[in-house]
């Protein structure tokens, strides 16, 4: 499913609050209450919300929605924050990706380089790569979670720090005004800290609707991340905290990327 922008910022109000009335989200959004409804009905038929009385509520309040729900929400963003992504990487790279929808998106554009190097807790993103045969993929061990099939745990961080590549390109359930970086398990959170320190390079890629948001879990600050590839300019304050971690900020648009080097004081 393709979200509008009114789409997008109701998620984001009922993923923030757990549940919202309609009244608010007309009076905080500008619309009518039945523009509210309207927008709001896709949305319920696509699985991405529960409607209650006066308002919605998330299916699962502080967790992802499901993987497969993810990989159509803001599909196009995701292309094209994978076609950008593609454009810092060389045939014969080294990787790590780890589990989320953007990265698997990575993962389909990566298929036109060769002699990729790839490690994994995804069996999506090992299955996409490994199909090509010029390449090389290791997948980090471990029980498949039944949502997306990704590793985590123990297991699956043992078996990444055997390795050191170039670059590690990371997805996230959001980015805070403080510049945090989250997901909404601990347990990714420690994935994703052992993935960045086993990389040259580390390259988050998320899509707009990630910034100004909370997560459960923490990863990290901005210090250690080199490239943000996202598909629109962040908010101001999240600006400063990148440009204060010397952050490359990438955004996505078609056939020209553009980087962004703006004075965010």
């Amino acid at each position: 499913m393709y979200l509008t922008r009114r789409q997008s910022e109701i998620l984001r109000a009922v993923e923030l609050r757990g549940s919202t009335a309609i009244a608010k989200l007309a009076r905080d959004l500008g619309v009518s209450d039945e523009t509210i409804r309207r927008n709001v009905k896709p949305l319920v038929a696509q699985g991405l919300v529960r409607r209650v009385h006066g308002g919605i509520t998330a299916l699962d309040p502080g967790h992802e929605a499901p993987f497969q729900n993810r990989m159509t929400e803001n599909a196009e963003a995701k292309r094209a924050i994978a076609e950008a992504v593609v454009g810092l990487i060389s045939n014969g790279d080294t990787l790590i990706l780890d589990g989320g929808s953007t990265t698997a998106f990575v993962a389909r554009s990566l298929r036109r380089r060769s002699g990729l190097v790839a490690v994994t807790n995804s069996a999506e993103i090992a299955r996409t790569l490994a199909t090509k045969t010029q390449n090389r993929v290791f997948m980090a061990g471990g029980e498949l979670r039944a949502d997306d099939a990704a590793s985590l745990g123990a297991t699956a961080i043992s078996y990444v720090r055997q390795f050191r590549v170039r670059h590690a390109i990371l997805s996230l359930a959001a980015i805070g005004n403080d510049g945090s970086l989250m997901v909404y398990e601990p347990a990714e959170a420690e994935y994703s800290r052992t993935v960045i320190d086993r990389a040259e390079n580390v390259i988050v890629a998320v899509d707009h609707t990630k910034f100004s948001r909370q997560g459960m879990a923490r990863i990290c600050g901005l210090d250690p991340i080199d490239v943000l590839v996202t598909d629109a300019k962040p908010p101001d304050e999240i600006g400063q905290h990148l440009a204060d971690a010397n952050v490359q900020v990438v955004v996505a648009g078609g056939e020209n990327q553009t980087v962004v080097n703006v004075d965010w004081g």
